[in-house]
């Protein structure tokens, strides 16, 4: 269950008369607790619920609750917390009361809810977690946005049942034009700006009828009002009661406005959404969620789309709002410096390329009029109206009903801050009626020119009419009344790898990179909208941050990306190092991403790198996200330090035939065929989960004459032929020559160390397997054949795993291994017999750790956070002694692991035709 479908269930529940035995269970179930978890609880003989104490319910992990007597409601949340079933239990809340009162606490935390019981349906952001949904403070404190969400939700599709010609592509702009107008009506009866509390709300309820017959004709005739000056509305002929409606302007209710037909349900959502308090709104919270509920795709995730206002900060503070803090600290009371600094502030365009719902628009407004707020506050000029227009707020969006809430956002995000610093008397004389400009575009970003929606100044733009950018002709509202002013560009573009883009994408793809990169179509879609950016950068001393998924500083985007855009010198000044980036979807992991903020080298000088709340200066930063100068690690043919040769094992293609299971051995050896002839066949899988196949074996024709009369290997051998010989592919055809083995026939003479081509990203190590001799790989395995134990030790480090996830590719978001370019290149110093001796020990230990837990396999031994501690132990005995190999001690982090080793690479790389004196490698 999402979270709107949870409030929507508590809001149902605390509707229904009070029942003292069921309501925990009836509580459970609005969290998507199945009927068989139900179940379980009630049962006196399941060991489910373990609760102490009388009529309480247990759920393990979760939460504890008990109906008390009435009264009692505090004295039991003391009992339940006090509990040793709560402690056993491991629950994170405890919830107490008796249908009056309402009490609950967060164990974990310490936050407390206290209500009446009518209304813990408030509260549903706290209990939130109780489905694995991840929850933010702005979402406990502020239940109305994913209320409104939701109810919007419900009208949305209740329309559409009524209105089907409204759900095609000619009628979807008026029904998302439609949906934007009620939001506002919803705002402005509750803040003031209507003449009287629920105005709106009440209109409708009072003039139409309950059968729902003519709603729309009301709702028609309050939008006309609301378009016509007050001295116009009596040739207009509108009714007496729409005279109460204010003149709003601004373009919202021009136009079409056609009303859709509303249903008897229909009517009862928009009353029920009306009477919500829509003062209290967050337009960048709320905005964010509502743009689900016009795509039919998103529909189902409604209320999942908030990101949290920390995450966003993350990317403005560096940008530009930590300069302007530092400035408005450094002014002080300097009249001269205020005055100049909220000039400044008042030139500064924001602009996101790809802006959704407007949230990084509406975080870097409210926060400039913090600062704003100040200034005048020093000044002694509160009263003032903020200079800083909307119209410095640009953005251009591919969905255009996220498109009318991006602008609907800023404009109540412009009222609560004037209500918030200027008083609600001066609020509302100011706020209607709204300016017409619009600078929020509908638009694809990858194929509108950047500039006719945000111009820096009038000089740089004649300076862009060449062949980067269009010529702005197709969009006339050019302006340069900001001459002189900064621009920042931000945003979170949508993250697309090169392999998941559609058709549509990838030519958007083909005709903004493919002039610029040779390699375009190997790069991830973000990268257009970094480059775009870099030429903006560029061409105005502008700066830009992206939000990005941290596979762009990675792989083969370092070399095809990275390495050629270097060109435009627009160089990394700050990044913000790998973090998680949530959203509010059940059992969401979020994404790992970074900060990428990047500026005209004559612009800024300092670099700086953000890392789990820490800030560093630094002298340059390259594309790994790494202090120090640009390195782009290519593929290496051979190794530049001592370690052994890697190569992958047997491509298999079309040699099914040659591969057996467990019964296809016995079968095998029942035909005669030779336990010499048969090899356990093993890819990265089978490696991984502890399982393994079987295959043929047969290394030349030597070895096949025995079994030229043998029906078992000549029926095999003859369908690999037939599906080579078959095949549109040459080299296939070519293997058809000899289908009685696999293009190569690696095999080790004692002992193979074997990698997994791919592998999960979640591991805290790289797994690596010691394999004897009669073990075969496939080509989705690396093998080193017969090499010295030592280098087991060196890819089980976490030392080389974060050399891997920086510098090799993902399939998806697993780690893709790459010899030629992670081992070749993994950076080693030079090794000595007792350093080799102490590895050895250490791939022994690691060794005897696993056999230890036989027979589980590396998927169950090496989960995230679960690791036995034996086996981990082993590993964190290894990576002390191979990191003091590098500086003398343990590491403080991966950064500074990185750091070295990228020092590493480039001292190695960078000595006379790589002169690296491989040594002994025994």
């Amino acid at each position: 269950m999402n979270a709107v479908e949870i409030e929507e269930a508590l809001s149902e529940l605390a509707k229904q008369p009070f029942d003292a035995e069921e309501f925990p269970f009836d509580f459970l179930k609005a969290f998507g607790n199945k009927d068989t978890t139900i179940k379980m609880l009630r049962s006196s003989k399941s060991s489910s619920n373990i609760s102490d104490i009388p009529g309480g319910v247990l759920q393990r992990n979760n939460i504890h609750i008990s109906v008390c007597p009435e009264g009692d409601a505090d004295n039991y949340l003391s009992k339940l917390k006090e509990s040793a079933s709560s402690a056993k239990g491991k629950v994170k809340i405890i919830l107490a009361t008796d249908g009056i009162d309402f009490v609950a606490e967060n164990i974990v935390s310490g936050e407390t809810v206290a209500s009446e019981f009518k209304n813990f349906p408030h509260h549903f952001g706290f209990f939130l977690t109780l489905a694995g949904i991840s929850t933010t403070k702005e979402i406990r404190n502020n239940p109305v946005d994913i209320q409104a969400t939701g109810r919007l939700n419900r009208l949305y599709v209740e329309l559409l049942k009524e209105n089907q010609e409204w759900d095609t592509a000619e009628r979807r702009h008026d029904l998302n034009q439609f949906m934007s107008r009620l939001i506002f009506c919803f705002f402005a009866e509750d803040t003031g700006i209507f003449p009287s509390k629920d105005l709106f709300t009440n209109t409708i309820d009072q003039m139409s009828d309950n059968n729902s017959g003519n709603v729309d004709f009301v709702i028609s005739k309050i939008f006309h009002a609301m378009d016509v000056k007050y001295e116009d509305r009596v040739k207009e002929a509108l009714p007496n009661w729409t005279h109460d409606f204010p003149y709003v302007n601004g373009g919202l209710f021009s136009g079409n406005r056609d009303v859709p037909k509303f249903s008897r349900i229909a009517r009862s959502y928009l009353i029920h959404a009306g009477n919500l308090n829509w003062k209290t709104i967050n337009p960048d919270i709320f905005g964010s969620m509502i743009q689900a509920i016009s795509d039919d795709e998103e529909r189902g995730l409604v209320g999942m789309h908030y990101t949290s206002v920390p995450n966003i900060l993350k990317l403005l503070n560096p940008l530009f709002l930590d300069d302007l803090n530092q400035a408005l600290q450094e002014a002080g009371d300097n009249q001269r410096k205020l005055i100049n600094l909220k000039k400044r502030i008042s030139r500064i365009r924001i602009f996101d390329p790809a802006c959704g719902s407007g949230n990084f628009l509406v975080i870097a407004y409210k926060e400039m009029r913090k600062i704003e707020s100040v200034i005048n506050d020093l000044r002694g000029e509160s009263h003032l109206r903020s200079e800083i227009p909307l119209s410095n707020f640009r953005g251009i969006e591919l969905r255009e009903f996220a498109t009318e809430i991006a602008r609907l956002a800023l404009i109540i995000a412009e009222y609560q801050c004037d209500e918030l610093y200027r008083g609600q008397k001066d609020a509302l004389a100011d706020f209607l009626p709204l300016d017409s400009e619009n600078w929020i575009v509908h638009g694809n970003a990858l194929r509108t020119d950047w500039l006719s929606v945000c111009p820096p100044t009038k000089q740089v733009a004649e300076d862009f009419s060449n062949d980067l950018f269009q010529e702005p002709k197709s969009q006339p509202f050019i302006d340069f009344r900001n001459e002189g002013g900064e621009t920042y560009i931000c945003g979170n573009p949508p993250f697309k790898g090169n392999a998941d883009m559609d058709k549509s994408q990838k030519l958007d793809m083909k005709d903004c990179l493919s002039s610029f990169f040779p390699n375009w179509r190997s790069l991830d879609y973000i990268c257009a909208w970094f480059y775009l950016a870099h030429i903006y950068c560029h061409k105005s001393n502008s700066s830009y941050a992206f939000v990005s998924t941290n596979s762009i500083c990675q792989g083969q985007n370092i070399d095809n990306f990275w390495a050629e855009i270097r060109r435009l010198d627009v160089p990394i000044n700050f990044a913000v190092l790998s973090f998680q980036w949530n959203n509010l979807a059940s059992n969401n992991a979020g994404v790992t991403v970074v900060i990428i903020g990047c500026a005209k080298s004559n612009t800024k000088q300092n670099c700086y790198l953000y890392d789990s709340g820490l800030k560093r200066e630094v002298n340059q930063i390259n594309a790994y996200l790494i202090a120090g100068p640009n390195v782009y690690v290519k593929r290496a043919s051979e190794t530049i330090s001592p370690i052994s040769e890697m190569i992958k094992g047997n491509y298999y293609g079309l040699s099914e035939g040659l591969l057996m299971e467990k019964d296809g051995l016995k079968e095998a050896v029942d035909n005669g065929v030779s336990l010499n002839n048969i090899k356990i066949f093993k890819g990265s899988s089978e490696l991984i989960k502890g399982m393994h196949r079987y295959c043929l074996w047969i290394p030349d024709e030597k070895a096949l004459l025995k079994y030229s009369d043998n029906n078992f290997v000549q029926e095999r051998i003859k369908s690999v032929y037939n599906a080579r010989i078959n095949s549109p592919d040459q080299m296939a055809k070519k293997m058809a020559d000899t289908p009685y083995r696999f293009r190569e026939m690696r095999e080790c003479n004692t002992h193979t160390i074997a990698i997994p081509v791919v592998s999960s990203e979640n591991r805290e190590y790289l797994p690596v397997f010691l394999e004897e001799n009669g073990t075969v790989f496939s080509h989705a395995v690396f093998a080193l054949y017969d090499a010295p134990l030592w280098n087991f030790a060196l890819i089980a480090s976490r030392v080389h795993i974060v050399w891997i996830s920086t510098v090799c590719g993902r399939l998806r978001s697993d780690f893709r291994y790459s010899n030629t370019i992670g081992w070749n290149n993994f950076p080693v110093p030079n090794l000595t017999e007792k350093n080799k001796i102490d590895l050895i020990r250490c791939t022994e230990d690691i060794l005897i750790a696993r056999e230890k837990h036989f027979p589980a396999s590396v998927a169950e031994l090496y989960k995230p956070d679960n690791m036995p501690e034996n086996l981990l132990q082993a590993h964190k005995k290894n990576d002390e002694i191979i990191e003091r190999i590098y500086i003398g001690r343990k590491f403080k982090n991966d950064t500074e692991r990185l750091e070295k080793l990228f020092e590493l690479y480039v001292k190695l790389t960078s000595t006379p035709s790589n002169s690296v004196t491989k040594g002994n490698l025994s």
